[in-house]
């Protein structure tokens, strides 16, 4: 019998050995490995290679990643031209979504007798360099900044923020970023994993599926959150506010950003690792009132609803801390997240079957005939 399930809401759609999310029990796992376990413990870098190649890298492994991410950072000169040409004003996702798609325009390698997978991990490998880069130039290009060329002697968070201000980062911006890097590289069967899916499972190329993902991010009930959550302490204003704020909100039947989450029923583990850089974050750039407004956001829909906070409600102040524009708040989710659609995508391929549901037809029964135009 045919199960109907809106949002897919509880349909297993595939096996994975990547990541699980157990929502009741407020467990994020990357490959048999608690969240609380990683965070603080392993770069970034570190979980690529957990997620690409099933476990830990040695320090022989993680070097060779490392050298391979930074050697494939540089763009193609069209890309370049393409991010210098674009609208200002235009949306960093719309750019990163667009210049990913362009990466396979100058991918123009056949497979020849090389394994498909293989050079599939070889295009992983060569996104995920990029997508900081594209993110980071787009910044610098929209600002009339002229864009620094790439680097070999910095790790995936340090780089990025080095292209983005053009100044060294300190210890702990790195420290901060490559955090939430590890945080947010992966999280189950979530919409944009799933897009990404069931595009490369139609056999499509690697460029097109990561593409989709970015697309599907875009959204505000996605990738959107933590912006939103900056915009709605900015419009708050003051700590004094925030209670009136929030009970007015409440009696509209509003939604408050950053609480709350469609798997976690309690607790999401990755809030309180980004909560501890938020505090440390705004207590040494004298800005503490961020992160005590959103505390007592967070206690007040506790009490109130019994909805807990989740990543987005702190990774919003951490970002805002380190100085980075609220409109690539969602493409560093992305920069961090390219690293589990490229899992995702080789696993799929690794044993594929064409995503093709079933649905569930609702309209008007058969037998309508056709009446002739002229007397409709």
């Amino acid at each position: 019998m045919a199960v109907t399930a809106k949002g897919l809401e509880g349909i297993v759609a595939a096996e994975t050995a990547l990541s699980d999310v157990l929502g009741t029990d407020g467990q994020l796992v990357y490959r048999g490995y608690d969240i609380n376990e990683l965070a603080g413990k392993v770069s970034f870098e570190e979980v690529i290679y957990l997620l690409w190649h099933k476990d830990l890298p040695t320090a022989k492994e993680l070097n060779f990643l490392s050298k391979e991410l930074r050697n494939q950072r540089e763009l193609p000169d069209g890309l370049v031209e393409f991010l210098l040409s674009c609208p200002k004003d235009a949306n960093p996702m719309d750019v990163l979504r667009t210049a990913v798609s362009m990466l396979g325009l100058y991918d123009t390698g056949e497979l020849g007798e090389d394994d498909p997978l293989d050079v599939n991990r070889r295009r992983a490998i060569s996104i995920t360099a990029k997508v900081g880069v594209i993110t980071a130039y787009f910044h610098r290009a929209r600002q009339g900044q002229p864009l620094l060329p790439v680097r070999q002697d910095l790790g995936e968070a340090a780089h990025f923020l080095y292209l983005l201000t053009g100044l060294e980062p300190g210890p702990e911006a790195i420290k901060t970023l490559d955090l939430a890097y590890v945080l947010h590289a992966d999280h189950g069967m979530n919409a944009s994993t799933f897009s990404s899916r069931v595009t490369i499972s139609t056999l499509t190329d690697i460029y097109s599926a990561v593409t989709a993902a970015i697309g599907t991010l875009k959204g505000p009930l996605h990738g959107g959150a933590n912006e939103g959550v900056i915009r709605m302490l900015l419009e708050i204003g003051e700590e004094d506010k925030v209670d009136a704020w929030v009970d007015e909100q409440l009696a509209m039947k509003r939604k408050i950003m950053g609480i709350g989450h469609r798997v976690y029923k309690t607790l999401d583990p990755r809030a309180p690792h980004l909560k501890a850089m938020a505090v440390q974050l705004t207590s040494e750039l004298g800005e503490p009132k961020w992160i005590r407004m959103s505390e007592r956001i967070a206690a007040l829909m506790l009490e109130k609803k019994n909805l807990h906070a989740n990543v987005d409600f702190y990774s919003a102040t951490v970002y805002y801390s380190l100085g980075i524009p609220l409109d690539l708040f969602t493409p560093i989710f992305a920069i961090s997240r390219t690293s589990g659609w490229t899992a995702h995508i080789l696993e799929q391929l690794a044993d594929n079957r064409l995503f093709r549901p079933q649905s569930e037809y609702v309209g008007p029964e058969v037998g309508k005939t056709v009446i002739p135009i002229g007397k409709r």
